[in-house]
């Protein structure tokens, strides 16, 4: 998740350490506040045309990009840090200087050998996928509209710089903090600095001299807030970390969610440790009592210890989320937080919105009627002027109207008419008005929105150039052509007007003079479904991911363009209808619908929060800023590269390539990766709860330690490599079909069930050792027998457990996985022989070992080949 977006969904709270610089930024910003604009524009060595090119290329050397501290790339000595202090490594640490401190030097060796394989291996694969991030990054665009030497032009968010005049309107995220220069009916959500979720009006004036405090004055913006209706322009104060935004950085950056992801890992990780918590001291007694030596015996529970502890796990995870991301971006699918890859597996219902995304976007204005249903190219000419004239957020509609570039020229545009004023567009009101003045000094407002809000407010109608009483019948006949126009998919807007006399210098209008309107007639526009969207869904549908549409268009266009595209629409519910239902309601409702129609934006999160509290691992797919707030309460959010800022910062995943299927393909990729993590988590477990019962059993009835402590590190050495080619490994077919998901309690059973089969075949190789070969007074030999059966057992049966199939037939693990397995093999045959074995206790084997081995490891791979089919069918993978 973008920082901004990070922000937006923490509200701020403030530490010591940054309460002395935010209180030095809220000063100067009110002192700001409080001059004429003259002076601060002489303060700032600016102008209302903005800085020159050359200006502002000096300004970045001087002041730096605009980005906060967070933003920062982290440097390698304090990436090392991150990795050496993470919990399993520090245990490692202490198991280590325990050994040394004991005397165990070669233990104490191995273990920091350990720690060095397990640090460095971590910190190359953070190195890798964090530059593989920032080129991913560097693909989705956000930029601000800024004034240089008097014309517009964007430019990236990261290259403003004080003095700097920007335009900012609906949609937007503030890019620094600014003193506004104008101001047309602007609200900002500045629910991330200050906790209140209600929008605040910003005006251009001063604030009163009582006030001390930069959140409360009216005229100054703030970097990570966002528009959430009107306009303005501003000019730039502070950039990066001098804003007040930026003195908060410290104190939010470290502010995470926990998701499902974190969750399961920190689940299996305390399973881990209660195993090793139990099993440690019952060792340690075991052999301390049996063997009455009670240094050995503390030695071989700290090598025990080790043995249990999953160290590679941290790089295990990273490597699959990083092979998973990048793998993303070659399907055009950027992943902004790595562990979202785990949660778009994990996703069982898809909410979308339709406009864009199961839509083309590209929409046509087909038809321009009066209140009759005949082409009237009059419609067409006020609904252009209304568009034109607008500087708030266009939308695909305004840039199809806007498309008819020739009534520029036709109406005279610049020549006939000049702009008095404007009334944005907001979710609520659901119109916009902009005021024009024509050549006979009359001032026209001419009103663009939503059908039912238009026809509300409209008392007259034109016909024929006659304007009109509304009348009843009539009004039932023209929403009865509505209908059908949206039953045939076209989505419909009216258009009405109201002049006002001329006479007044200073015209300021409001929400207010929307009233009293003459309805003129509608516009019709075709939004055609993507050819992929059909696809897609039937695709999301088989691998059991439920596909609902979340839009605020009218219910009527909506449901066409559902069944153009096979989605079937059940139990449609309506913005109102949710507004009367409690949450335990729509919990319910939701969970059956498929459609939800005229819909604001706190509509679309309770719909996300309240499919959640079922249980659901919820998506959603949108890209406006109504948007927004359903992005952020969704397990994950996804957005388009074409999006409006706040959008895709409140995004996890963001698509590069306006093609659904590319949903699919990041679904079956966040499965793999989670599958490939699953891999490890499975072996790692039931393999450490099955050495639990065969060490503890050693312990009782040996007369010796069942293995040196040097052995068990060595051991864990060489198995810990085998895994770490797991990331390259296939995910069987099967197992993608359906959304996977931690489950502690499911990963309880299998370790219950298939770890005990290794102490089964343990126990055969103790029997063999102490009965075929006579080990009772030969622990070397037996230490050696124990280790290669061990060593074999443990690194092969990953093949069985990573598929649900028969291994080697039905399902081959990756070349990299075999070759690494195979090398570990090799090695574990070649130590009893090699020059040092009798620095790890070890003695050449018999060559009658090695038949038995082989039927020992047959009868392992077997048996837990058939448990595993039975656990399958009898509980599920």
């Amino acid at each position: 998740m973008g920082f901004f977006a990070t922000l937006l969904s923490t509200p701020a709270r403030l530490t010591g350490a940054t309460r002395g610089n935010e209180t030095g930024i809220s000063k100067q910003l009110v002192e700001y506040a409080k001059k004429d604009l003259s002076a601060v524009f002489e303060q700032l060595k600016t102008s209302p045309n903005g800085l020159s090119v050359e200006e502002a290329e000096t300004r970045l050397g001087t002041y730096g990009h605009n980005e906060v501290a967070s933003k920062k790339r982290i440097t390698w000595y304090m990436r090392l840090w991150n990795n050496v202090k993470n919990p399993l490594v520090i245990l490692l640490l202490v198991l280590g200087f325990i050994s040394y401190l004991t005397g165990d030097i070669r233990a104490a060796g191995v273990i920091f050998l350990m720690v060095v394989l397990g640090v460095v291996l971590r910190y190359f694969q953070e190195q890798r996928a964090d530059h593989a991030a920032e080129d991913l990054e560097a693909m989705v665009s956000t930029t601000a509209t800024v004034v240089r030497q008097g014309h517009h032009q964007e430019i990236s968010l990261k290259d403003l710089v004080p003095g700097d005049v920007v335009m900012l309107s609906a949609g937007d995220m503030v890019p620094a903090d600014v003193r506004l220069l104008t101001a047309k009916d602007l609200f900002l959500n500045q629910a991330a600095l200050t906790g209140e979720s209600l929008p605040v009006e910003k005006t251009p004036g001063p604030p009163a001299d009582t006030i001390d405090n930069a959140l409360e004055c009216g005229n100054i913006c703030f970097m990570g807030s966002n528009v959430e209706s009107g306009s303005g322009t501003a000019v730039v104060l502070h950039t990066g970390s001098r804003t007040y935004f930026g003195t908060l950085a410290s104190s939010l950056a470290s502010t995470r969610v926990v998701t499902s992801f974190d969750k399961g890992i920190n689940q299996f990780t305390m399973l881990m440790i209660s195993f090793m918590a139990i099993m440690v001291p019952l060792v340690f007694l075991f052999n301390g009592l049996s063997k009455h030596n009670w240094l050995d015996a503390f030695l071989f529970a700290l090598a025990v210890a080790v043995g249990l502890t999953p160290e590679m796990m941290p790089m295990i995870v990273t490597v699959n989320l990083s092979k998973g991301a990048i793998t993303m971006s070659r399907k055009k699918v950027i992943v902004k937080r790595l562990d979202s890859i785990q949660n778009f597996g994990a996703m069982d219902m898809l909410c979308t919105d339709k406009t864009g995304t199961i839509t083309q976007g590209r929409i046509v204005l087909e038809k321009y009627l009066d209140v009759r249903g005949s082409t009237s190219d009059r419609v067409l000419h006020y609904g252009y002027l209304n568009s034109y004239y607008q500087t708030g957020l266009k939308n695909l509609m305004d840039e199809a109207i806007l498309n008819h570039e020739h009534l520029n020229y036709d109406l005279q545009v610049d020549e006939d008419f000049h702009k008095i004023d404007e009334i944005p567009f907001d979710f609520q009101r659901r119109r916009m008005s902009v005021i024009i003045e024509d050549n006979l000094n009359r001032q026209l407002l001419i009103c663009k929105g939503a059908v039912e809000e238009i026809m509300a407010l409209s008392t007259k109608v034109e016909i024929m150039g006659e304007v009109l009483d509304v009348l009843p019948e009539h009004d039932a006949k023209r929403r009865k052509m509505i209908h059908d126009l949206n039953a045939d998919g076209f989505r419909v807007i009216a258009i009405a007007y109201r002049y006002f006399p001329g006479d007044n210098d200073e015209p300021h209008y409001t929400v207010k003079d929307e009233s009293d309107l003459t309805l003129m007639g509608f516009l019709a526009f075709l939004d055609p479904p993507k050819e992929s969207a059909s696809e897609a869904i039937q695709k999301l549908h088989s691998h059991n991911v439920d596909v609902k549409i979340l839009t605020g268009d009218n219910d009527v266009v909506t449901g066409s363009i559902c069944r153009q595209v096979g989605l079937p629409v059940e139990n449609m519910l309506l913005g109102a209808t949710i507004e009367d239902m409690t949450d335990e309601q729509l919990a319910t409702a939701a969970s059956t619908a498929t459609v939800f129609a005229k819909l604001s934006p706190s509509h679309k999160q309770r719909i996300i929060q309240a499919l959640q509290n079922k249980g659901h691992v919820v998506g959603f797919m949108g890209d406006g800023i109504n948007d927004a707030p359903a992005l952020k309460a969704a397990d994950v959010g996804i957005s388009v590269d074409s999006a409006v800022d706040i959008a895709k910062e409140s995004s996890d995943i963001i698509l590069l390539e306006n093609n659904l299927l590319v949903l699919e393909q990041g679904v079956m990729e966040g499965r793999r990766v989670f599958g490939n993590i699953m891999k490890y988590i499975k072996m790692a477990a039931s393999s450490n709860f099955g050495n639990m019962f065969s060490v503890l059993g050693a312990s009782i009835f040996l007369p010796f330690l069942p293995m040196l402590p040097i052995q068990v590190l060595t051991n864990n050495l060489l198995y810990d490599f085998s895994q770490t080619s797991i990331p390259t490994d296939e995910v069987d077919a099967e197992w993608l079909e359906k959304p996977r998901k931690w489950a502690i309690g499911d990963l309880r059973r299998f370790i219950l069930v298939i770890g005990p089969i290794s102490s089964i075949f343990d126990y055969l190789t103790f029997a063999l050792m102490l009965y075929i070969f006579k080990c009772w007074t030969n622990p070397a030999l037996f230490h050696t027998g124990w280790f290669v059966e061990s060593i074999f057992t443990q690194t092969l049966i990953i093949h069985v457990i990573r598929t649900n199939k028969i291994p080697f037939i039905q399902s081959r693990a990756s070349k990299a996985l075999t070759l690494t397995s195979l090398a570990i093999v090799a090695v574990g045959t070649w130590l009893p022989y090699s020059p040092l074995a009798g620095t790890l206790g070890f003695v050449p084997l018999p060559g009658l070992y090695w038949p038995f081995l082989l039927a020992i490891l047959l009868g392992y791979i077997v048996l837990t080949q058939v448990v595993k089919t039975w656990f399958v069918k009898k509980f599920g993978d």
